[in-house]
């Protein structure tokens, strides 16, 4: 058997998959992704749009006009029922996109493809085994390959997570729903409607098509078998005193307010990511976006460590930034669930709670939660730019006009210096990081912070995020750089 066949295995070629796969390629590493269906699914689709800084995240590989093309911007957040407009957040993107994740891994696939990334389809990890340097995974049809590492992105019953040992707590459903896409012989009750079970809408699953999507409550908590259409019809029949006809159905599903979360992203040469490493309802539409953010803070730094650039101490970063943006994830959309209770009392709070949020900074605050905007890493103490976002600025450099994202295409760190040329000196890392000499003569502005002092020279991870941020003098910088980027070549 070959040493390796790839330097990565990913299991599942979802939108987490498909995006790791893309940033390792980006990072010169050998990559695979193992998925069991045959063909992206083109008519079913849970996922139903994109948040502020996952398009930004897109837009940092040069790809976010492709989902821009085929969506549609509008304000998407909201908490409790009350909508959340972040128009006037410190962001070319303050916004979200409507979209449904069909066409999100369609985009994804093709890019990849343009990448050159092989999908193994139709297959199936069914097994694997690891030691000190590497993993053999077991293909349902009895392949075997060998790779330094393998990521699970297998979904919330993740095959890899269960055989790596991983523990998944978290909270037992106490509410499910009947998901699906289907057509319909009479004209429907379309958006929500309430009764004792919960509320309930039906809705277009595209402009001018002939598909509707519904959601509908169900009266007691189920769990297992999925519903067939004699199902959907009688939850209709419930609701609605009709079925309106309902026929030809694209698919049908269930989903719960099951809510759990991986104890670590890591058991050694394995790794999670997306919803094998966490789960919860829909509300807010939190799962698909931070599943790809997932793969934008695992990619670069697994990359490192697969070739030897960094050391494994690196992988530890992932679960210590990640799991904590998880986390407060899970329990926002519990939250939400709670509210989307219809007794009188839950009413009673959610509409103290609209008052609330409509105020300024509640909505501010919430809406870079939600919108991941607000995604703060510890990474010590220091200027507020520190383990936060870094904004997409229009630079001025000696070639002319430049926007920061323009320069994370690569998936590259960047060391941006505003001030003196040759003020900073990051030679030993010259072969890794690349250096830009710019000035920026606008605003600093974060959102909810709001203005911050301008920095004389920003260390920006492939990412996205501030590694470092230089005041005054170059203090920390050498450790940074090793920290993140390894230790420095020696100059001659």
């Amino acid at each position: 058997m070959p040493e390796f066949e790839h330097a990565v295995i990913i299991a599942g070629g979802g939108p987490t998959g498909l995006m790791l796969a893309g940033e390792l390629t980006l990072a010169g590493v050998d990559v695979a992704i193992v998925e069991k269906r045959l063909s992206q699914e083109p008519e079913r689709s849970r996922g139903g749009g994109l948040h502020a800084r996952t398009i930004e995240v897109l837009d940092q590989r040069g790809i976010a006009d492709r989902f821009l093309a085929e969506g549609k911007a509008m304000q998407v957040n909201g908490f409790g029922g009350t909508p959340l407009d972040i128009s006037d957040f410190p962001s070319r993107h303050p916004y979200g996109l409507a979209l449904w994740q069909n066409h999100s891994e369609r985009i994804l696939e093709g890019w990849v493809d343009e990448l050159d990334v092989p999908i193994l389809r139709g297959r199936e990890v069914k097994g694997f085994t690891q030691d000190e340097d590497g993993v053999d995974v077991t293909l349902a049809d009895g392949d075997r390959l060998r790779a330094q590492y393998l990521v699970g992105c297998d979904g919330g019953r993740s095959l890899v997570r269960k055989l790596a040992g991983i523990d998944f707590p978290g909270w037992d459903p106490s509410m499910s729903w009947i998901i699906a896409e289907a057509q319909m012989s009479e004209e429907p009750a379309w958006g929500f409607r309430e009764n004792a079970a919960g509320s309930h809408a039906i809705g277009k699953v595209e402009e001018g098509g002939a598909a509707v999507r519904l959601v509908l409550t169900d009266p007691e908590v189920k769990r297992g078998k999925e519903p067939t259409l004699a199902d959907v019809s009688a939850a209709l029949q419930d609701i609605y005193g009709t079925d309106f006809g309902i026929h030809s159905p694209v698919w049908i599903s269930r989903f719960t307010d099951m809510t759990r979360q991986a104890a670590s992203y890591r058991e050694r040469r394995v790794l999670l990511a997306g919803d094998a490493a966490h789960i919860h309802p829909p509300i807010g539409g939190q799962g698909l976006n931070i599943g790809v953010q997932d793969a934008v803070n695992l990619g670069w730094k697994l990359a490192q460590v697969a070739k030897g650039i960094s050391t494994e101490s690196l992988l530890d970063t992932y679960h210590a930034e990640r799991h904590p943006v998880a986390a407060r994830v899970l329990k926002m959309t519990m939250a939400q669930t709670a509210l989307r209770r219809v007794d009188e009392r839950t009413k009673a709070l959610t509409g103290i709670l609209s008052e609330l949020v409509g105020m300024n900074e509640p909505r501010k605050s919430l809406g870079a939660e939600l919108s991941g905007l607000g995604v703060h890493y510890d990474l010590g103490e220091g200027h507020p730019l520190l383990g936060r976002r870094m904004p997409d600025l229009d630079l001025v450099t000696a070639d002319g006009a430049l926007r920061v994202f323009s320069l994370l295409h690569a998936a590259r760190p960047t060391f941006i210096d505003f001030g003196k040329p040759g003020a900073f000196d990051i030679m030993p890392w010259a072969d890794r990081v690349q250096l830009v000499e710019a000035q920026y003569p606008g605003p600093w502005e974060l959102p909810v912070l709001g203005p911050v002092s301008a920095p004389a020279a920003v260390l920006v991870r492939p990412d996205g995020y501030v590694a470092w941020v230089g005041e005054h003098d170059d203090a920390g910088l050498a450790d940074a750089l090793a920290t993140w980027f390894g230790p420095p070549a020696a100059v001659v």
